[in-house]
């Protein structure tokens, strides 16, 4: 019954700053101007709120008709009395800390399990109603991989929330890797990622939930361009369903500054039937021409006029061209439809 929102919490800057805020980010309509506007909204936290870190996962679980957010892992500075001249900008993994956050309340709270016994970063965590998994991820001391997987059951009771693990042995060896979903229950394609500092992990997996557990399947890989195949660093994150976004660095001599190429990854069936886990696809999407976006810039989306019925200020269906702003001072714009 919520509107649709994304958490983002913590993060690391090229200034090597760490924030342990937490925000919430969602579409706001208002009016009949045809246009959205994304809100941000940052919330307080009390109780004991997880530190700054970056490279961890967070997590929605629901349970007993209540809803919470998971945090695990990352990473963070030295502590403070361990800090020195020449080690002020080392980082360590976090302790294997889960944190339980009331999003409608802000209370947060800190549990230790007994099988969580080292901090990880850069992990895989996918999350259906009170369980939550979480897949590979790198340990610092130990330079390692770890080829486990781990269940996070987490059920919200009244007044403090219980929680148990369950520990095993056949995860992925995988670290930074995109997970997209492909299909209605709780399907996910996982493509991307790292196996070791450097080698990419070039293959696909294709993974279900359900209320048996967790399902692991190997997906043939699109045909790789020479440039992804190449390249020594890739990133990227999902777009829709069934669809990834992959980006690597352009290289040259000398290297061009600021410069990478996108790639739209697919999953789909041949002949298009519904079964989107079959086969893959790779396209290459050229940005380089979109006009970059100022911190400043509001960004707008358009709308189609038999949307209006949905606007959230009880204006009507009326569309007054009045209302309609200078492109040139309203910001950046995007001309999208409903199915975008």
């Amino acid at each position: 019954g919520s509107p649709e929102c994304y958490l983002i919490h913590g993060g690391r800057t090229p200034n090597n700053e760490l924030s342990s805020s937490l925000y919430l980010l969602s579409v706001d309509s208002r009016g009949c101007n045809r246009k959205v506007t994304l809100r941000c909204q940052e919330k307080e936290l009390v109780g004991d709120p997880p530190g700054p870190r970056y490279g961890h996962t967070v997590s929605v679980v629901h349970s007993r008709g209540k809803t919470a957010c998971v945090l695990f892992g990352g990473r963070s500075y030295m502590p403070p009395a361990e800090r020195t001249t020449e080690n002020w900008n080392s980082v360590v993994d976090c302790p294997p800390q889960v944190y339980v956050i009331d999003l409608e309340f802000g209370c947060c709270s800190a549990h230790t399990l007994p099988e969580l016994t080292d901090g990880q970063s850069f992990h895989l965590a996918l999350a259906r109603e009170d369980c939550v998994y979480f897949l590979g991820g790198h340990i610092l001391s130990t330079d390692c991989r770890p080829a486990r997987l781990f269940r996070l059951r987490v059920e919200l009771l009244l007044g403090s929330p219980v929680l148990s693990c369950d520990m095993f042995s056949d995860g992925p060896s995988i670290t930074s890797a995109i997970a997209t979903p492909v299909g209605p229950f709780h399907e996910y394609m996982i493509i991307g990622g790292y196996q070791s500092d450097s080698q990419k992990r070039m293959q696909c997996t294709y993974i279900s939930l359900d209320d048996t557990g967790i399902r692991m399947e190997p997906r043939e890989p699109p045909q790789w361009s020479s440039e992804i195949s190449q390249s020594r660093t890739w990133f990227g994150g999902s777009l829709e369903r069934g669809s990834a976004l992959i980006a690597i660095p352009a290289e040259g001599n000398p290297a061009p500054p600021e410069a990478y190429y996108f790639y739209q990854v697919s999953f789909q069936q041949e002949g298009g039937a519904e079964d989107p886990t079959q086969t893959c696809s790779q396209e290459s999407t050229d940005f380089e021409d979109s006009a970059p976006l100022e911190d400043s810039e509001e960004l707008y989306f358009g709308r189609d006029p038999n949307e209006m019925e949905y606007s959230s200020d009880g204006e009507g269906e009326t569309y007054n061209e009045e209302d309609e702003e200078d492109e040139s001072q309203a910001g950046y714009w995007i001309k999208c439809c409903l199915i975008c």
